[in-house]
C-alpha cells in the first residue's frame, strides 16, 4: 500500500490592506460621494446600495461586534465593492480582523498611536482560515 506524503504548503499571503486614519481626518461630508452611515443594528439587506461609494459602519463600544457581521454580509453576500469604514470605538487589536471581514479604512480614536496600529498588520503575515479576500480555508487552497 502506498504511503501518504504530507506536504506543508505555504499559507496564503494576507492581501487585504487597510488604511488607518486618525479621528480628526475622518469626514462624513465628502463632496461628490454617496455615503451611508450605518448604525450597527441596521440590516444591510434593507439598503439600496445603488451608487453608494462608502459605508461607515459603527462600533459604539469595543464589545459590540455587529459591524463585523455587517461588513462580512456587505462584502460576501451583497457584493458591495465601495469603501467600508470602521468608526467609533475602534481598538488596534481588532484591526486585522476588520480587514479580514472587508473593511478598507479604520478610524482610530484620538490618542491612539498610528505606529502601534500598523504593527498589528506586521505581526500576522498569513492566515489558515478563509476570509473576504481568500474565501477558501488554506487546506482547501492547498488541495
Amino acid at each position: 500500500m502506498p504511503r501518504a506524503t504530507l506536504l506543508k504548503p505555504k499559507p496564503p499571503e494576507a492581501s487585504h490592506t487597510m488604511k488607518i486614519i486618525a479621528a480628526h481626518e475622518h469626514h462624513t461630508d465628502v463632496a461628490g460621494q454617496k455615503l451611508i452611515e450605518l448604525p450597527n443594528d441596521t440590516n444591510p439587506f434593507e439598503l439600496d446600495l445603488a451608487g453608494v461609494d462608502r459605508i461607515d459602519l459603527q462600533f459604539p463600544k469595543f464589545t459590540d461586534g455587529r459591524a463585523f457581521s455587517q461588513a462580512r454580509l456587505l462584502r460576501g453576500r451583497l457584493k458591495f465593492a465601495g469603501e467600508l469604514r470602521a468608526t467609533g470605538d475602534v481598538l488596534i487589536d481588532q484591526l486585522v480582523q476588520m480587514a479580514r471581514c472587508g473593511f478598507d479604512v479604520a478610524v482610530l480614536r484620538e490618542g491612539v498611536d498610528m505606529a502601534d496600529a500598523q504593527r498589528q498588520f506586521d505581526r500576522f503575515k498569513a492566515f489558515y482560515q478563509g476570509d473576504v479576500t481568500h474565501p477558501l480555508p488554506h487546506f482547501r487552497e492547498a488541495a
